[in-house]
């Protein structure tokens, strides 16, 4: 098939159930049949799966080391992007699945939370060169001994910027259970407001302290490869919301991810070991301003073992975590509780001045 490559990416949230894999394979179809060159689709694991698995894991050992850790929750992408390729199969388009050591993405050795650190395009290019379709799991990839390692929470985005990257496409199509970037999770302010086209450097900063829409990885080897990112809904029509790339106008968000936790430790030094601690371990975590505290983001990481297992004072837990952003600066305040934190984004929300829906006016914070 002649013409250049074009990369797209489901989130989990396409396949409830069955009938979501028929959906997507239709979708793709259109999208052979409207354009030339092949796909490769990046897919995730179906709601729930991941988590699913480490579960049981739990039930097994409830402190798994990340090797074993990595090794079963990359299986759950593995089954999503089979379960495509088969729903593929059924709608006559033929596809193949690259997955783990055959999809050349090589990692650090950090199992669970992994950093990418080389592409090899060669088995994405002969894989694309003999199918219409190349399905992709999220998440994966392998250290310099082979071994499966697992790029993290939601890191289908960053497979997919690297596979966008691999295959030299300048733009990379992400589709997920919202239809872009929002002044606030509008599924807990239903007042927040599309933001059509939005920064790197913007985006990256609302994933740092929670947005979940975009892995912020994803954001920043974006960046530097120069992959503009289009924002789409995962269900049909499939509507395009925000366009991530290179400029954007200034916004103003207000950010809550109810897993995050804040950390108050008794010392300054405690909190600077327990920050350097996480980054070291490819976590996502903030260190704040006004206090020992720290922010581990996302709420996947056995917090309690990890200072165990680092020799680390423990924090106290000091509330969920809440954060404004104008432009470039970031203040974040800290709830009690999750249902405090969802009243405190809705009331900070609220102070923002109107500006027409879609229209990527600036929205300015008042009185915070």
């Amino acid at each position: 098939m002649s013409g250049a490559a074009r990369v797209l990416k489901f989130g989990g949230s396409s396949f409830a159930g069955p009938d979501g894999y028929a959906r997507v394979a239709d979708a793709v179809g259109r999208r052979l049949r409207e354009g030339s060159g092949p796909l490769a689709v990046v897919v995730s694991a179906g709601p729930g799966e991941t988590e699913a698995l480490r579960e049981r894991l739990l039930g097994v050992d409830p402190h798994p080391e990340d090797e074993t850790l990595a090794g079963l929750l990359t299986l759950a992408d593995t089954t999503g992007a089979q379960l495509l390729a088969a729903a593929l199969h059924r709608a006559g388009i033929g596809s193949t699945v690259l997955a783990g050591a055959r999809l050349g993405l090589v990692s650090d050795a950090v199992f669970a939370r992994a950093r990418l650190v080389r592409t090899d395009p060669g088995p994405l290019a002969s894989a694309l060169a003999a199918h219409e379709v190349v399905v992709v799991p999220g998440g994966q990839a392998v250290d310099g001994r082979g071994r499966p390692t697992w790029l993290g929470k939601n890191s289908s985005d960053l497979s997919a910027v690297a596979v966008a990257a691999a295959v030299g496409a300048r733009r990379c199509e992400i589709h997920s259970d919202v239809d872009g970037v929002y002044s606030a999770d509008p599924h807990l302010v239903p007042e927040a407001r599309l933001l059509p086209l939005v920064s790197y450097d913007t985006a990256s900063l609302l994933s740092l302290h929670g947005a979940k829409v975009i892995h912020r990885r994803a954001v920043e080897m974006a960046r530097r490869c120069g992959v503009e990112l289009v924002l789409r809904h995962a269900r049909p029509p499939f509507a395009r919301g925000s366009r991530v790339g290179a400029r954007g106008a200034p916004v103003s968000a207000v950010v809550l991810d109810r897993r995050s936790a804040a950390l108050r430790y008794r010392t300054e030094e405690e909190a600077d070991r327990a920050f350097a601690a996480l980054r070291a371990a490819n976590a996502e975590a903030v260190r704040l301003d006004g206090g020992p505290l720290v922010v581990a983001v996302g709420g996947f990481l056995d917090l309690a073992e990890f200072h165990r297992r680092r020799g680390l004072a423990p924090g106290e837990a000091a509330g969920v975590p809440v954060t404004v952003l104008r432009g470039p600066v970031a203040t974040t305040r800290l709830a009690a509780d999750a249902d405090g934190a969802v009243a405190l984004a809705r009331r900070l929300h609220a102070t923002f001045d109107e500006g027409p829906a879609g229209t990527g006016r600036p929205l300015r914070l008042a009185g915070v």
